[in-house]
């Protein structure tokens, strides 16, 4: 559910870490109590999914529509979907589902996103209730699709969508950290992804745009800023930028903004990991030294099955060189198990480098054979009674070295931002350092948080121990 948050204080009960109530200005954005217009919002899948679903949030809110607490007592209620894999797809429709059900009846339901651009008429065989589908290109419909008196759509050819010029954007993260989308689309063919057909080709904001929205961040008081894109790396090349050039430019522009502030990279392949690139990281510390680098697998043939663009060795070097320029650095992966043709020597692979090249966090993925995908129609298809036994053994193997990683980190004084009670007890506070990712990665859980007089601010901590993927530690 997508809501505007709001900072708990210090002290109050988490059943007062309500979101905002939106009778007041902020950010700009001038919202009113208007009888019948509150709206509720339900963003599924990736950040960039997100991010679309607060420029949606903003333009109504723009327009004098009111969030509701709860989707029971919403007029208006927008389900942003994810069609990536049949994973997402099933969620997607379960969620619709179950949103019909506990919907007031009088109320009006707007699905979008990804799943509406690829699969609108299956969407419309099951639920033939729905009011409105907005095209994951369309979003600056969304007041359209909101105010139509009738049922219908607006699903154009674009795929998706980049805010440009004067789009209002409503943050729904806490006011500390945001999402910054640089480009969608995706220019790469990896043989297991429909990202292509999805999001279409890769579409890279200016860079004067980009600095335009980081600026505005940074004055509304965001202190810690993701860069999103299918592959940050691509960054450009559909502007005419050779390798990494645009990339390195732009985030040379945004440290030259002399403000404290967390630069995150989401979404770096090995091969886009150059010298230059980990020169930037070493020089300034706002650049967090976190990388998430997709390699998928180890193995040469698998690499060239899926179309990859590196081999083991390309990719055990970089890591080697990441690890000696910056000896902090936290590198996260995804790996899938069960792609088609992989065999048990193969798998064996995978897993003997996890355990020579150990990595920070590993998202481990059962192969999803999708009908849109090159791999659709490999031979060798994997039983996914097979795939389930790889996936645990990995996921297993995988806990263990980050509990050991994590032991690494006892008696380190980290630089945590607080971000506020444990979602298991007021009497514990929970927060993240560099090395962790907002929804995605652990925590850190503080035990000692006395000193602690405001949320979204950073802290000094000592860790004192560990708790699988997550740190424990006392306030300085």
């Amino acid at each position: 559910m997508l809501q505007i948050y709001k900072e708990p204080e210090v002290g109050a009960p988490p059943a007062q870490q309500n979101p905002m109530p939106l009778n007041q200005e902020r950010d700009g954005l001038i919202s009113f109590h208007v009888e019948g217009n509150k709206i509720y919002f339900i963003s599924l899948g990736c950040p960039r999914n997100l991010v679309d679903s607060e420029v949606m949030l903003g333009i109504l809110l723009r327009a004098g529509y009111e969030v509701a607490i709860d989707l029971p007592e919403a007029d208006f209620i927008v389900i942003n979907t994810c069609g990536f894999l049949e994973a997402s797809r099933s969620e997607s429709m379960e969620t619709i589902e179950a949103t019909l059900k506990e919907k007031k009846s009088t109320a009006k339901l707007i699905v979008t996103g990804c799943m509406v651009q690829t699969h609108s008429a299956d969407i419309k065989k099951s639920y033939p209730a729905i009011d409105y589908f907005l095209g994951s290109g369309d979003i600056e419909g969304i007041l359209k699709a909101v105010e139509s008196t009738q049922q219908g759509e607006l699903i154009s050819r674009a795929r998706s969508y980049l805010e440009v010029g004067e789009v209002p954007r409503q943050l729904s993260t806490p006011k500390h950290y945001a999402y910054l989308k640089i480009a969608e689309g995706c220019r790469k063919r990896c043989s297991y992804c429909i990202i292509p057909a999805i999001k279409g080709p890769l579409k890279s904001k200016s860079q004067e745009q980009i600095l335009k929205e980081f600026k505005i961040l940074l004055d509304g008081g965001v202190k810690e800023i993701i860069l999103i894109a299918q592959d940050l790396g691509d960054y450009g090349r559909d502007r005419g930028s050779k390798e990494l050039k645009a990339l390195i430019d732009l985030l040379k522009a945004m440290l030259e903004i002399d403000k404290p502030f967390w630069l995150r990279l989401l979404y770096l392949y090995p091969d886009e990991i150059t010298d230059e690139l980990i020169e930037l990281i070493k020089s300034d510390k706002r650049i967090c030294p976190y990388l998430d680098m997709p390699i998928q697998h180890i193995n040469n043939e698998m690499l060239k099955s899926m179309r990859r663009t590196t081999s083991r060795e390309e990719i055990i070097a970089t890591i080697q060189k990441l690890r000696a320029a910056v000896p902090d650095v936290v590198i996260r992966t995804s790996l899938i198990v069960g792609f088609p043709g992989e065999t048990e020597e193969q798998f064996n692979e995978l897993m003997d480098f996890v355990k020579k090249y150990p990595l920070d966090n590993i998202g481990v993925f059962k192969y999803s054979r999708e009908p849109k995908a090159p791999s659709h129609d490999y031979a060798d298809q994997v039983p996914e009674e097979v795939k389930e036994i790889r996936y645990r053994k990995l996921m297993q193997l995988q806990k263990k070295i980050a509990l050991k990683l994590n032991r690494g980190n006892l008696g380190r004084k980290l630089e945590v931002v607080v971000e506020g009670y444990h979602p298991d007890s007021k009497l514990l506070m929970r927060g993240r350092y560099t090395g962790q990712c907002p929804e995605i990665d652990g925590l850190v859980i503080i035990n000692d948080g006395r000193k602690v007089k405001a949320f979204g601010e950073r802290y000094t901590v000592e860790i004192t121990d560990v708790a699988d993927y997550d740190l424990i530690g006392r306030v300085l």
